[in-house]
């Protein structure tokens, strides 16, 4: 055993603390050599990022941005989990989503690290009627199920007791969720549903089965709706104070109808703003029980979903890395439950295969990367602390507002919601749009070349209310109009590469030209002249010395054979040249204009 000197060894014992006023010295100095004449806290400001609900991450937290208290793992306000054990004894719940049935799909899950089932039932997902074959074989006393089915809930939680009575469940050996969530139907219909029949469902449960919830608060539709993580969770909290209002006026205690329900959030590949997101919940429903006079009961149970809306349905295989990530980020944030969306869930039903890789990302996480057996390991970074205080004040900013225009239902029903969830978006479009949000295989880095995933079609979700978006679907847009192009000539629309000077002056532009082009489904040619790639349109890739002395000469030989618009990628103004790309330009808006002139309907 080494023996440690009578100092301890201090390595830095001889070297004076740095100060963050040194620090932002020698930021200035970089930025100094990158042509910005920053100082001060400038200097910072010029590192730092903005994110949505004008939060803002800096590079260098430190203690004086330490935020409050965040108390201990199973105790007031629960930032740092509901339960004083966290998910170290056996992870977290691993929930599997099933909107079909197909034979022996839910016992193979069942079989291989599953640990409870969310069964979409009723219009847009498994009949009624179909429950029993969909639960056949599956020991309903070992797997809770949670259910989803709108206004078939009566129906469908009606038909599970059924079950539950048919294979001898007694009621203490329940668990699951009824699943009824009214205004979360509204949000996604936009037709109101009468919550006396919840009521009275949930008055039984209450009274007969202690591990049985009925209502579930899914922030889902908030999200899928374009909403920044403080509206999600603004929107919940609000749901959850709707519902514990009408279980109180129906003969509920506080303590229980707060037990009654259960919390649906996004993870997504963000996994810094989901961990922070999943604290700053439990924090507010905290603050809501504290404030409802249980502060003892406010222990929010979360669901997280890795996010339908970063999902792409281009080289779809890249969705395993961002469930991967936003897993991680749901595991360490603290959820009680995952729900890992398999990679093709935006083409269509998943086949076995995406299933199996959705529940293994779990498994892998807690049993080969043990992300579970530390309680909160985000807590204390004094990053994460100060994300989860910012966020946690922006929602409930937000949700006041809510409250202030009359509530949930008040905001669903004048369209006000809807308003604030679309200009979230359009501001998040106008990033996508110029690749400062990126997404991997769609806006970069695409593959015009992959063979599609096909995958049989998926019962039509309810709609009529909140629209659903993804992040790809500006780009979409452009790739079916060139697939269309394809199928009818044989050929995609093409874009002729010219090159100026040595590799070393061109690969760069060149690279990033391609990679643009094909974005929208447009492919580049760089063999030959312009005269044998079948192109009507070029773009100069070079570098600003070579651009300076080459470019004008370029442009008007390349329109003398016959190019009807030439691009240049980069800045500058030349004659002859139509249009220049670069990054930051509204690549969506290039590629569509491009896409017109080409005759690509």
């Amino acid at each position: 055993m080494t023996v440690l000197p009578d100092d301890g060894l201090s390595l830095a014992a001889e070297f004076p603390d740095a100060t963050h006023e040194q620090w932002q010295r020698l930021v200035e100095g970089v930025l100094r050599k990158s042509g910005k004449e920053v100082s001060g806290a400038a200097a910072e400001d010029a590192l730092s990022t903005t994110l949505e609900d004008g939060l803002r991450t800096r590079p260098l937290y430190t203690a004086r941005d330490a935020a409050p208290d965040p108390g201990l793992p199973g105790f007031a306000p629960y930032v740092r989990g509901g339960r004083p054990e966290g998910a170290v004894t056996g992870g977290w719940d691993v929930r599997q989503r099933h909107a079909a049935a197909p034979d022996g799909a839910v016992l193979t899950d069942l079989e291989n690290g599953v640990t409870s089932l969310w069964l979409l039932v009723g219009r847009g997902g498994i009949p009624v009627t179909e429950l029993a074959r969909a639960l056949d074989g599956v020991y309903l006393d070992l797997a809770p199920v949670v259910l989803d089915a709108g206004r078939d809930t009566e129906a469908a939680a009606a038909e599970l007791f059924r079950l539950y009575d048919a294979k001898g469940v007694g009621p203490a050996a329940v668990r699951g969720n009824l699943g009824a969530d009214p205004l979360g139907y509204q949000a996604r219909t936009g037709e109101s549903v009468d919550f006396a029949p919840v009521a009275a469902l949930t008055r039984r449960v209450a009274a007969e089965f202690p591990g049985l919830r009925t209502l579930t608060v899914d922030a889902l539709p908030y999200h899928e709706a374009g909403g920044s993580a403080a509206q999600e969770l603004g929107a919940s909290l609000a749901t959850g104070v709707a519902y514990l209002r009408e279980l109180t006026e129906a003969g509920l205690g506080v303590e229980q109808a707060l037990g009654q329900l259960e919390f649906r959030y996004a993870a997504t590949a963000d996994q810094f703003l989901t961990i922070a997101k999943l604290r700053a919940a439990r924090r507010l429903w905290a603050r809501v029980a504290e404030v409802s006079g249980a502060a003892g009961a406010g222990a929010q149970l979360q669901h997280a979903v890795t996010s339908p809306v970063m999902m792409s349905r281009r080289d779809p295989w890249v969705n395993m890395l961002r469930t991967t990530v936003a897993t991680l980020a749901a595991g360490v944030g603290g959820a009680d439950s995952v729900t890992v969306l398999p990679f093709d869930h935006a083409i269509g039903l998943p086949d076995a295969f995406a299933r199996r890789i959705a529940r293994n990302t779990s498994t892998i996480l807690i049993e080969e990367s043990h992300l579970a057996r530390v309680i909160d390991p985000a807590g204390g970074s004094w990053y994460v602390e100060r994300l989860t205080d910012e966020l946690a004040h922006a929602a409930w900013e937000f949700f006041r507002t809510v409250e202030r225009d009359g509530g949930q239902a008040a905001v669903l029903r004048s369209g006000r919601l809807r308003t604030d969830l679309a200009t979230t978006w359009a501001e998040r479009s106008k990033k996508l749009a110029r690749r400062r949000e990126p997404i991997t295989g769609v806006s970069e880095f695409p593959l015009l070349a992959e063979k599609p995933v096909v995958r049989e079609p998926a019962p039509e979700p309810p709609s009529g209310g909140l629209p659903r978006v993804r992040r790809d679907e500006a780009y979409e847009e452009l790739r079916a109009r060139s697939d269309a192009h394809l199928a009818a000539t044989g050929s995609r629309p093409r874009i002729y590469l010219a090159t100026l000077g040595p590799a070393a002056a061109y690969t760069a532009r060149a690279g990033f030209a391609a990679n643009l082009f094909q974005a929208g489904g447009i492919e580049p040619v760089t063999e030959g002249g312009f005269e044998e790639s079948g192109a009507a349109e070029a773009v100069l890739c070079s570098s600003d010395a070579l651009y300076a002395e080459q470019a004008e000469q370029a442009a008007a030989s390349l329109k003398a054979a016959g190019a009807r618009h030439v691009f240049l990628a980069g800045r500058g103004e030349f004659a002859g040249v139509d249009a220049y790309v670069f990054a930051g330009c509204d690549a969506v808006a290039v590629l569509s204009e491009t896409l017109d002139r080409m005759g690509v309907s």
